[in-house]
């Protein structure tokens, strides 16, 4: 009974993994298409950073209510890449790029590569080792989405694409970091203290971009704004790093690849673009690479830290 208990339990930990990364997915889809709306009225600077000076409101209350720990002093390196990666690079550089005139369907490349390159940020900060075959299907979706968006007019290499290209490699080392610190402590606590640290940066410049750049709080503006402080800077990351630290990040990464699709559904849906057939045929490309790159193995290095501290990680985590 025992033997087929243990069987039975990665496997149903990878597929709640699976789930709680859907989940983020989601909630991620609806970040972009937000964040034109919060550009109708307001600063791209103050939508980026302001954001997660919001988001950080709640992640002090959260800690407060649980009286939760401060991480330890190794932890805090690595809480500074995902500050960086997930709340500085990705929202500024990718907020910059919609500002700079890249479409919701151009951006959606930005989206298409994260789960290619979160998968080799795994390979570099997460000790996994991908297979042959986890790459083709990796590479195969990666292509899909990303010829959806170039035959949209995604083609063309400029300012903004530049730009998307710094987003992408930041969230991917975010995403990658944050999930490898999910297994010494709940992913909410790791979102809810990279915030924190991140404070003395953005609160201060979201006040002073408050005062000087003349918000215009109109109703789409600020249901943009408020959705991407809520949801696509904290609440998000709760299901997200979870779900990456279940599954594991390279092969939860791949659920990402659905998001291109449902971000244009939600842009046909708040922004007026047109949804037309290929939108459909890459959905279902997207869906077969997702449920080839799921079948395939993916295996993990042996983490000194915790097999040294076994008993202190399942305390931290506690």
């Amino acid at each position: 009974m025992r033997d087929d208990n243990s069987a039975t339990a990665p496997t149903s930990i990878a597929l709640g993994g699976l789930g709680l990364a859907a989940l983020g997915v989601l909630t991620f889809s609806f970040t972009l298409p937000s964040t034109v709306l919060g550009l109708e009225g307001l600063d791209p600077y103050l939508v980026s950073v302001g954001r997660s000076a919001a988001a950080t409101v709640l992640a002090v209350v959260a800690l407060l209510a649980v009286r939760a720990r401060p991480p330890r002093p190794r932890q805090w390196a690595g809480l500074a890449v995902v500050g960086a990666g997930v709340i500085f690079g990705f929202p500024v550089l990718s907020t910059l790029a919609l500002d700079h005139g890249a479409a919701s369907a151009h951006s959606a490349v930005v989206v298409g590569l994260l789960p290619a390159a979160t998968a080799v940020a795994a390979v570099l900060r997460g000790g996994e080792r991908p297979s042959p075959a986890f790459w083709l299907a990796s590479l195969a979706g990666a292509a899909c989405v990303t010829g959806f968006a170039v035959i949209q007019g995604a083609g063309h290499l400029t300012p903004a694409d530049l730009l998307l290209f710094g987003a992408l490699v930041a969230a991917a080392l975010g995403y990658a970091e944050g999930a490898r610190l999910t297994h010494d402590m709940p992913g909410w606590r790791v979102i809810s203290w990279s915030l924190v640290l991140s404070a003395p940066i953005t609160l201060p410049v979201t006040l002073w971009l408050l005062a000087t750049t003349g918000p215009h709080w109109t109703a789409r503006a600020t249901f943009g704004f408020g959705y991407v402080a809520l949801f696509s800077a904290y609440l998000g990351f709760f299901a997200w790093y979870e779900g990456l630290a279940r599954a594991g990040i390279a092969r939860g990464g791949q659920v990402q690849l659905i998001q291109p699709v449902l971000t244009l559904a939600w842009s046909g849906l708040l922004l007026g673009e047109r949804i037309d057939a290929l939108t459909v045929l890459a959905a279902l490309g997207v869906l077969v690479c997702v449920a080839l790159a799921q079948r395939t193995r993916v295996s993990r290095a042996p983490r000194a830290d915790r097999a040294e501290h076994p008993r202190e990680a399942a305390a931290t985590r506690a």
